[in-house]
């Protein structure tokens, strides 16, 4: 049987997070593990504001002080909604196995409107991105995907009539080390200079290999071997893209069965939600690593 990595249970959450004041203690914790320090500067020689509780003051910044809370620089600053309803929302997202919907939220929580929840989301989606991220090392597959429906199903006029394969559809490339952590970005082309950026981005130098498709865009590539799937060929010894495939089929049935529709827009966004859960996959504690994130 599968292994799974267990998660905080719903009565765990409920009885963690009963209360604003209890999310904020928490968001304390997971933003200043080694104590609070000033956003602005650092400072740790704070001074706690006794007349409002989670905020501090920190006298270095200027003569005046510079005053702050635990939700400043954080997703969660100049909001009307209630920390507790954030974290139950960003709990709802990581636990379900495709994603939620903006929709989804609207109807769970009673929001008057559809853009708070689509806002809400998104600004989840944006604190998890890793722009941070350490170079994949080892055996890494590349491999490019492409998001969105096929000409074929389009309406006559938004048709472009023009080539095959990925046309009107945005692109997605990622890299992923072999039992390890994930890379992805939407990109404009798939063309060999911006296929090479992304895996100097992405892939340190001292990797062993580096395992793609047939793709002409990846031929220049050092210590890259590949699979030629147009001749029904997958796997040469350790040589495949099997893993990068399995990242695209979960975030393209999250889109398909949750979103329905992405935006190019957007995408970028729900990228690095998947990218988030995927490095995340064994982590007991993913709810905590987002809340730090965020």
């Amino acid at each position: 049987m599968a292994s799974f990595t267990k998660q905080m249970t719903v009565p765990q959450f409920e009885a963690m997070f009963s209360t604003d004041d209890a999310c904020k203690s928490y968001l304390v914790s997971r933003r200043w593990p080694a104590g609070i320090r000033c956003p602005r500067c650092g400072n740790e020689k704070l001074a706690e504001i006794s007349s409002k509780a989670f905020h501090w003051q920190c006298r270095a910044c200027s003569a005046t002080g510079y005053r702050f809370s635990v939700l400043v620089g954080t997703i969660f600053e100049n909001t009307n909604v209630g920390l507790k309803t954030w974290f139950k929302v960003i709990y709802l997202m990581l636990t379900s196995k495709k994603g939620t919907s903006a929709l989804q939220v609207q109807r769970m929580f009673g929001f008057g409107s559809y853009s708070t929840a689509h806002y809400m989301c998104h600004r989840i989606r944006a604190g998890l991105a890793d722009p941070e991220f350490r170079k994949l090392m080892g055996i890494v597959e590349v491999d490019e995907t492409y998001i969105g429906g096929k000409e074929k199903n389009k309406h006559e006029a938004d048709r472009k009539h023009i080539g095959r394969g990925g046309v009107g559809k945005a692109t997605v490339i990622g890299a992923v080390e072999r039992r390890g952590n994930l890379v992805a970005r939407v990109i404009e082309r798939a063309d060999t200079e911006t296929l090479n950026a992304f895996i100097r981005e992405a892939v340190s130098e001292k990797v062993s290999l580096i395992a793609t498709d047939e793709h002409p865009g990846y031929r220049s590539l050092k210590k890259h071997r590949t699979v030629t799937h147009s001749a029904g060929q997958y796997v040469d010894g350790v040589v495949h893209t099997q893993t990068i495939d399995g990242f695209w089929s979960l975030l393209k049935r999250g889109i398909m069965g949750s979103y329905h529709k992405v935006s190019r827009k957007y995408l970028p966004l729900y990228v690095a939600e998947f990218e988030f859960r995927y490095n995340n996959r064994g982590n007991p504690d993913i709810f905590g690593a987002a809340i730090a994130r965020c």
